[in-house]
């Protein structure tokens, strides 16, 4: 098992003036697995940015060569970890999902098992051409938890998710685009700044169309397709209501500028 040096933060977090974060797993040496320090550390600085007025967008990236290899297996045999502590405050996947700000995955590599359902957490995902996918739960004979059997299917249909999952082969990141579960793939040297551009356009929408837009999306995708549309026109009467005509046309001006580029 991989042994951290006990003054390595797990976490390393960046806050750009622009408006964005970015969080990166620290646990280079063994490929940013999943230990609970590091699920422990991931949650809270996800809820820390959450709240903090200073960050509309997060990026979430790995160091080193890997995104993460999942949960730390070593530490789970060692009889150090656990597959099942149900701790909220420990649980990443679900601190994504309480998020209310767009979460921007940067794939750099190897996303794996609870890593590769840490990057299906996200809402976008952008992806190094090094990157590859791999859902080991049937190998290693773990049950997965973090919305795997579930994300995946709805994402690219699920004969291809029953493929991955079936098999545990290796998904490249240009098959993953194909199939539609990242975005766009880029070189590895661009890939942080891809993230960082992408979360600048974000940072160019009204600050509540941002939050109430991810919601809308998120929640409605939970449900049947004609809740989901009840959902959206509720949340569309509500919030409409308050549009006034001249500050929906001066907005549509910086739009057509934007557009004409300058």
């Amino acid at each position: 098992m991989a042994v951290d040096a006990p003054d390595t933060d797990l976490i390393l977090t960046e806050i750009d003036p622009a408006g964005f974060a970015v969080l990166t797993l620290n646990r280079p040496q063994a490929m940013n697995a999943l230990s609970r320090a590091l699920m422990r550390d991931l949650a809270s600085a996800i809820d820390r940015l959450s709240a903090d007025e200073r960050v509309r967008v997060i990026v979430l990236t790995g160091a080193g060569r890997a995104f993460s290899a999942g949960l730390d297996l070593k530490e789970i045999g060692a009889g150090e970890g656990s597959l099942g502590s149900g701790q909220a405050s420990a649980d990443p996947v679900a601190a994504i999902e309480r998020c209310p700000k767009p979460v921007i995955g940067a794939i750099n590599g190897a996303a794996v098992t609870g890593g590769f359902e840490l990057a299906l957490a996200c809402d976008v995902l952008l992806a190094s051409s090094a990157a590859r996918f791999a859902d080991t739960h049937a190998r290693v004979g773990v049950s997965p938890g973090w919305g795997l059997s579930q994300r995946l299917s709805r994402a690219i249909g699920p004969y291809r998710a029953r493929e991955v999952s079936f098999t545990g082969n290796w998904v490249s990141a240009e098959q993953a685009a194909e199939w539609g579960f990242v975005n766009r793939v880029v070189a590895p040297e661009a890939l942080l700044d891809s993230a960082r551009a992408l979360a600048r356009d974000m940072l160019g929408t009204l600050p509540e169309m941002l939050l109430r837009y991810k919601a809308v999306i998120n929640e409605g995708y939970r449900l049947p397709f004609g809740e989901g549309m009840a959902l959206e026109k509720g949340r569309a009467r509500e919030f409409n209501a308050q549009v006034t005509a001249d500050g929906v046309e001066q907005r549509r001006e910086a739009v057509r500028a934007r557009n004409r580029g300058g």
